[in-house]
């Protein structure tokens, strides 16, 4: 599904991933090249899907990695079983078996604990796993280095098991949000991706596919209201995924149009900081529909 960026258009559109040219132009040469897509931008734009979507598409296992603060490399590679292997050891006492033994056993495959990184380099299915290291901005820069050495080589030694090298590397996807910058050297071992907001074209596309039954109208309003909106100087601008929140929610109200009224109402669906919801006033509310040419109606109905 991936022999063509035309394919990977038609392969995400099938899975009502609208995709364009340039990201799935980065996404072909990422599994052409087997290098990661490392793709940022702001949150809500649809960068996590794209590996959700490529595991649905290729027909393979999605393994995720969310980064946190803090997070290092046993949470992400492996740790033991310290509770079950303490239980063999007091299984095993008064036994004749010799210590060496009771070692042996406890530290085997059966008391390992596969994190989402040694997860995707043994993964044994037929194709490669994608692995979706989320949001590594929020990950420290000692947990940076550590990926480096990770994705360059795609194996890992335990040294009471040895070396385990993946026997196909995993398709890679990492995010960012650009909460702090990330290392050239992380971002040099892989293909780049900015993901900006939709235009006004794709996200109509979206809703429309994402939202069953929506009215034509109404779907073409609420994606001019998100792209006027997201011209104001906000806290945080609503992303797709809070589109798509909207538009399901002005159907379950029964809403027909925009107005002044249902848009006051809902605003907790698409805004989500007290600033933003403070600067959305009325007033402000008018000039927005004012500026998707529905002010008049807006204000006929916002008052009834």
């Amino acid at each position: 599904m991936l022999d063509s960026i035309e394919q990977v258009q038609q392969a995400l559109g099938s899975a009502l991933y609208y995709a364009d040219r340039a990201l799935a132009t980065t996404i072909f040469l990422s599994a052409k090249l087997r290098k990661p897509l490392f793709l940022e931008g702001e949150a809500g734009v649809g960068k996590t899907e794209v590996a959700k979507v490529l595991a649905q598409v290729l027909d393979t296992k999605l393994i995720r990695l969310q980064c946190y603060e803090g997070l290092d490399a046993n949470h992400a590679l492996y740790e033991w079983n310290y509770a079950k292997q303490l239980l063999r050891i007091k299984l095993e006492e008064g036994h004749t078996d010799g210590r060496e033994a009771v070692e042996r056993s406890i530290f085997s495959q059966e008391y390992l604990i596969r994190r989402p990184l040694l997860e995707a380099i043994s993964f044994e299915g037929p194709r490669p796993p994608v692995l979706l290291i989320d949001e590594v901005d929020r990950a420290d820069e000692e947990f940076e280095a550590f990926l480096l050495e990770v994705l360059s080589d795609f194996q890992i030694t335990i040294p009471e098991l040895g070396t385990i090298k993946a026997k196909e590397p995993p398709f890679v996807v990492l995010t960012s949000n650009r909460t702090r910058e990330i290392q050239d050297a992380l971002k040099r071992r892989a293909l780049y991706m900015w993901l900006d907001y939709p235009t006004f074209e794709r996200e109509l596309q979206i809703i429309e596919a994402k939202v069953p039954g929506i009215s034509d109208q109404l779907a073409s309003q609420v994606a001019q209201f998100m792209q006027v909106l997201r011209r104001m100087e906000l806290y945080k601008r609503p992303g797709i995924a809070e589109t798509l929140d909207w538009a399901m929610a002005l159907m379950a109200l029964g809403a027909d149009q925009l107005n002044r009224q249902v848009v006051g109402e809902t605003l907790g669906c698409i805004l989500k900081y007290q600033e933003d919801l403070g600067l959305l006033t009325e007033d402000a509310i008018e000039d927005l529909l004012d500026r998707i040419g529905l002010g008049d109606i807006a204000r006929a109905m916002g008052t009834r």
